[in-house]
């Protein structure tokens, strides 16, 4: 296929999934590529009967599962969108969500029915479960304009945003994740993100493009990842946490694995080695991106194999700048940080001339790599110096007595602001110094960037897609202590 034929994702689908081979596999259901577009093309004849408005988005309680892909494709081919809203969230978190969408209808597959009729009588939706899909010969296609999609942002500071995935812009997306992490015919990728987000079915439609068997998990587990390798997946995406929670309990080892894509935090020298002892051949990449678009940047897999070889500061960086990709650092000040910007045809927020504002602060060093250091709405000004909480937070999660952390500003009436840490302890029954932490911190960091207080945790406030809400992070803390 050539890229013209890839104009819209929707062709892309179209054009790799026509063949015999299987294409999706959940449990005992496997379908083949022309079976998953049947049931695509099904989809679409019961999206057709509901009173839709044509190419109004169409809110769904959906999980990843074969039922799932085939509403996707065939929504996106017949002028459809779907927008699967995350079904961890409660029912009035839901209808807030759905209340910004337009249209009367909202979609549950029948495991959600019982929440789906909580959100439709907050929102005043008409409740739609979806049946069991019958095969049909119906051609998807789309204009490259039209709507493949739609996602919402993780909403750490508010109401989650809708991101609209337009055909061509998830299509040159697909193209580049695909060549990036080697995915095609003969792959096989099965994740456990949730299906709503980016890195769920945003990774999947990357799949689905390249003509790759998907599977994947409602969320994630050991058993489920011993599932995932028992299948012979050979490609997956996780975040760090996961891989220390498999490398701890021993259920790392996965021979087939080829690519394992990671993103949301920096990994870990020590757990970079202990993976590839799991995992000898597995290539890693960092992808730096976000809902609005992603990658921005790519830490590779020779990257990784350099700072395992003992340039382990490249692991604090996210990489440089994915295929396609320009950047720029706005606003730069003398330490160079500003927030970064960056301009491709894969990226889907953007503004007039085609940059998308990331609303992360970093920098770029002079070899190229990119170092982020936060939100912009996170940064803490302690006595007129900028501290941003997510440098911290990576020398902090460096440390082997820290499994997880994060760094935040309180008020302070001679200087505005200070530093405070929250810690979850590796071990809760023996919780690091707080002098060794300040040690290894002020080893690293300037002495206003440390924090003055630790209070230890037993976890962190997270939001449905695991990404912590400082808002929440308030001193005293409730079941914590501070030294």
């Amino acid at each position: 296929m050539t890229e013209a034929d890839g104009a819209t994702w929707t062709a892309m689908v179209a054009a790799a999934q026509d063949h015999s081979r299987p294409a999706v596999r959940f449990g005992d259901l496997t379908w083949s590529g022309r079976e998953l577009l049947g049931r695509a093309g099904g989809a679409a004849d019961w999206l057709d009967t509901l009173g839709l408005e044509p190419g109004a988005p169409v809110p769904a309680l959906v999980a990843t599962s074969a039922d799932a892909l085939a509403l996707v494709i065939g929504g996106a081919g017949a002028g459809h969108p779907l927008a699967p809203l995350g079904v961890r969230m409660t029912a009035y978190e839901i209808a807030a969500v759905v209340g910004n969408i337009p249209g009367r209808v909202l979609l549950a597959q029948p495991e959600f029915a019982g929440l789906g009729g909580q959100v439709a009588g907050l929102s005043g939706r008409r409740l739609h479960v979806v049946p069991e899909l019958d095969d049909s010969m119906r051609a998807l296609t789309a204009r490259p304009d039209e709507l493949a999609a739609v996602l919402h942002t993780s909403g750490t500071t508010g109401l989650p945003k809708p991101v609209t995935l337009t055909q061509h812009r998830l299509a040159a997306r697909a193209r580049v994740n695909g060549r990036l992490c080697d995915l095609g015919p003969d792959g096989f990728y099965g994740g456990s993100a949730p299906f709503h987000h980016i890195a769920g079915l945003g990774n999947i439609a990357v799949a689905l493009a390249a003509g790759a068997l998907v599977t994947g998990l409602p969320r994630f587990t050991v058993a489920g990842w011993s599932l995932l390798r028992d299948l012979g997946t050979t490609h997956t995406s996780m975040v760090p946490a996961m891989l220390e929670t498999l490398l701890t309990a021993g259920e790392a080892r996965h021979e087939r694995l080829r690519v394992l894509q990671y993103g949301g935090a920096p990994v870990r020298p020590g757990t970079l080695r202990r993976t590839y002892e799991a995992m000898p051949g597995v290539r890693m990449l960092n992808m730096f991106g976000q809902t609005e678009g992603s990658p921005i940047s790519v830490l590779t897999p020779e990257d990784h194999r350099e700072a395992v070889s003992g340039r382990t500061e490249l692991l604090r960086s996210v990489g440089r700048p994915a295929p396609g990709v320009e950047l720029r650092v706005d606003g730069a000040g003398p330490d160079g940080v500003g927030e970064i910007h960056a301009r491709a045809a894969h990226f889907f927020r953007i503004d007039a001339e085609g940059w998308l504002h990331s609303g992360d602060l970093g920098r770029v060093a002079e070899d190229g790599y990119l170092y982020l250091l936060g939100r912009r709405g996170d940064m803490i000004i302690r006595g007129g110096e900028n501290v941003h909480p997510l440098e911290v937070e990576t020398v902090l999660a460096a440390h082997p007595g820290v499994a997880d952390a994060a760094v935040v500003g309180v008020p302070d009436e001679r200087l505005g602001q200070t530093v405070v840490a929250f810690v979850v302890p590796a071990d809760p029954d023996v919780p690091p110094d707080p002098a060794g932490l300040r040690k290894h911190t002020r080893a690293r960091l300037s002495g206003f960037k440390v924090p003055v207080r630790w209070w230890f945790v037993p976890d962190l406030p997270r939001n449905a897609n695991g990404k912590v809400l400082r808002r929440r992070l308030r001193e005293p803390y409730a079941g914590g202590t501070s030294a």
